[in-house]
């Protein structure tokens, strides 16, 4: 049996998988939200507890020895500082957070490649600054797959999905110029590589068997691109979640787009572009919670389905968080455009499902004309469930979308990884072919072409009309939120 796990941002996800690769047990654990201060951070330690406790609820005693393998995936760019003991000396700074935005831009110009904040070498250049005390007491800087993997084995390493990675991760030449020690950043490791195997005391204090292979899997999004054989050009991942990351293998590199994110991808020599909504499940998880408290998602999906594509010409800008991609415009906010009398909450639902398919539609058309080709989409996530939202996204992009029949992506694409790192498939390909089996397919409907077409013109006509008004709205909410106190009137 190969043994997945995947360390997310908000919960930790294990399963079971046979020889065959069907997956015998899958487990979800919720992590505790922190919520300490106003940064995104993680007490590592909490990782630790889930991962004790998820290994216990998925492994009993006698399953132990039938144990080939534990790969490893999660979330990241996101940094930790350990001491020699591997201990984490303070909490890890998530992917999620931006706080070193000064420290980007200084390292960008002094390297002369762009970094952004979320990115490693920015995070601990901004520790070193303002955490002197922490950057020198570091042994080792470490990410949330890394860290779990050393605890299991003693052996302390960086995941380098391939060569073309080190401008985002850290190479010998940028740490020397940001003044960097080298001695805290440890070995590369590829995806596929056996970190280590697992000693005495993590068998005990995990119950896994001593000697067990642990294997590299790496950042939680490139495992999901194998979890669902996004590993051929104009093969599309669509990640949805509260965000929606639309991730493309591309055989060519179609250059600095600022509205996209270029990387190699994980298969060589393909590119991996992609693009981020800021605002997917979550737009419709506000819309419930504001106007159908009482309703279950299955109910509002429902009300989705009785109502005709288009929402009766009602069009929802989902900017309820600013906007990523392609706008990269925190100021954006949310509209409910053309808004009229015959309007009920069914139209408004569906228009909020619609508007999140226009934000996918308007990335993948900068992708197109960028110079990539975009074949298919492959959805992932919660929203994947629904299959009223998955015909809505197939519609409006006018692209196929397949649905996996296993819910989760990442644990996938670990196994994909474990299955070559074991020798049972030659290539990373190949185990991702393996293990991603469709189990619905939505192809876009001819009779909603033409309608969706002129609305789409309208989604995009609306956020250029109204972009120069959002700074102002923003800052009017953000002076409502300073009178108002942090909580409520009067405090």
């Amino acid at each position: 049996m190969i043994l997945a796990i995947d360390i997310g941002t908000t919960r930790i996800k294990a399963a079971l998988f046979d020889s065959e690769g069907n997956s015998l047990k899958l487990e979800l654990l919720d992590l505790p939200d922190e919520g300490s201060n106003s940064y995104q951070e993680i007490d590592a330690r909490v990782w630790l507890k889930a991962f004790s406790e998820i290994i216990s609820r998925l492994i009993s005693a006698g399953e132990q020895n039938d144990l080939r393998a534990i790969v490893i995936c999660g979330n990241g760019p996101t940094i930790l500082p350990i001491d020699e003991k591997g201990e984490p000396i303070a909490p890890a700074i998530t992917w999620l957070d931006r706080r070193a935005q000064k420290e980007a831009k200084e390292a960008s110009i002094a390297l002369n490649y762009s970094l952004d904040a979320a990115f490693n070498l920015p995070k601990i250049l901004w520790m070193k600054r303002q955490t002197p005390n922490i950057y020198e007491k570091a042994n080792l800087f470490v990410s949330c797959p890394e860290f779990i993997a050393g605890r299991l084995t003693g052996e302390w390493t960086t995941c380098l999905p391939n060569q073309g990675y080190k401008r985002i991760i850290w190479d010998r030449r940028a740490l020397e110029m940001l003044e960097l020690d080298v001695e805290k950043f440890p070995r590369f490791i590829g995806v596929g590589e056996i970190v280590g195997h697992i000693h005495d005391y993590a068998a005990k204090e995990f119950g896994l068997p001593k000697g067990l292979p642990v294997v590299m899997a790496g950042p939680d999004f490139i495992a999901s691109l194998l979890g669902t054989a996004t590993v051929k050009p104009g093969r599309t991942c669509d990640k949805a979640g509260t965000s929606e990351g639309i991730n493309l293998c591309s055989e060519r590199d179609i250059g600095d787009v600022e509205a996209l994110l270029v990387m190699p991808h994980i298969i060589v020599p393909y590119f991996n572009i992609s693009g981020v909504i800021s605002s997917s499940g979550i737009a419709l998880s506000w819309f419930r919670s504001r106007f159908l408290p009482k309703e279950d998602f299955e109910t509002i999906y429902s009300r989705v389905a009785s109502t005709k594509p288009g929402a009766e010409g009602l069009v929802f800008l989902p900017y309820l968080a600013g906007e990523r991609s392609p706008h990269w415009d925190p100021n954006a906010r949310a509209v409910f455009l053309g808004l009229g009398l015959h309007h009920d909450l069914n139209m408004m639902a569906r228009a909020v499902l619609e508007g999140t398919a226009f934000a996918i539609r308007e990335v993948l058309d900068v992708m197109e004309s960028s110079g990539a080709s975009v074949k298919d989409m492959r959805a992932t996530g919660t929203p994947s469930l629904s299959p009223v939202w998955n015909q809505i996204k197939a519609d409006i992009t006018r692209k196929r979308l397949m649905v996996s029949s296993f819910p989760e992506p990442e644990l996938a694409g670990c196994l994909a990884i474990g299955r070559f790192a074991l020798g049972e498939e030659s290539t990373l390909t190949e185990a991702a072919e393996r293990v991603f089996i469709p189990a619905e397919i939505f192809e876009p409907r001819n009779d909603t072409e033409s309608m969706y077409c002129d609305l789409y013109e309208v989604y995009i006509d609306s956020y250029r009309r109204l972009a120069d008004l959002f700074p102002a709205i923003s800052g009017l909410q953000k002076s409502a939120i300073v009178q108002q106190g942090p909580f409520g009137k009067g405090f």
